[in-house]
């Protein structure tokens, strides 16, 4: 592999990444959040593991918008682990390859191995964690786009929806005006943007 990420997610809210590797896997993570879509979603959405062993000539067209700048970037193939126990899930482990072809046996059985590892680390972090608030390790270690789970606050209650819906919204609004999520949230809670 040439990078991991692990992006934690709750309900149908992605948190945020909680760690990258190197520049490559944390746009990776970074377009998944952004986008809503991508390999990390799909695994947490599925329950189940997702490979795509060439992203220039996929199988099935599945990410139209976390593709391109993903094999800009360098990627052509990407594997997706849940983190999960027993029927919960908290995100997904991501692995990338510059070079195309299928995870080998071993490699899937590694792979499989290290989303335990991080989900025993995250539940042992946050079971420290006094009642109500995130584990010191996890808020330290995370990206977790506080100033877009704020933004979708404000919009919910401008537009009387979801959390989620808002979410989609603020997603939608940036990929239409081709600005980063992170600097459309900060218009929102400066309030020099108001949805309606």
């Amino acid at each position: 592999m040439d990078g991991i990420g692990v992006m934690l997610m709750s309900g149908d809210v992605a948190y945020g990444s909680l760690c990258t590797t190197n520049d490559v896997s944390e746009l990776i993570e970074e377009l998944q959040y952004s986008l809503g879509e991508g390999p990390c979603v799909d695994a947490y959405n599925s329950g189940r593991v997702i490979a795509e062993a060439d992203l220039a000539d996929p199988a099935t067209v599945r990410w139209a918008a976390f593709s391109p700048p993903a094999l800009q970037a360098g990627v052509r193939a990407v594997f997706a682990f849940p983190l999960q126990v027993g029927a919960v899930c908290l995100g997904a482990l991501d692995l990338y390859t510059a070079r195309p072809g299928q995870l080998s046996d071993d490699q899937h059985a590694d792979a499989l191995v290290m989303a335990d590892v991080v989900v025993s680390w995250v539940l042992g972090s946050q079971a420290l964690a006094p009642s109500g608030s995130l584990a010191p390790a996890l808020d330290a270690a995370a990206d977790l786009h506080l100033i877009v789970h704020n933004a979708a606050g404000m919009v919910a209650g401008q537009l009387g929806v979801s959390v989620a819906e808002a979410l989609i919204r603020l997603r939608a609004h940036a990929f239409g005006q081709g600005r980063p999520l992170t600097q459309v949230s900060e218009d929102v809670v400066e309030r020099r943007l108001r949805f309606e």
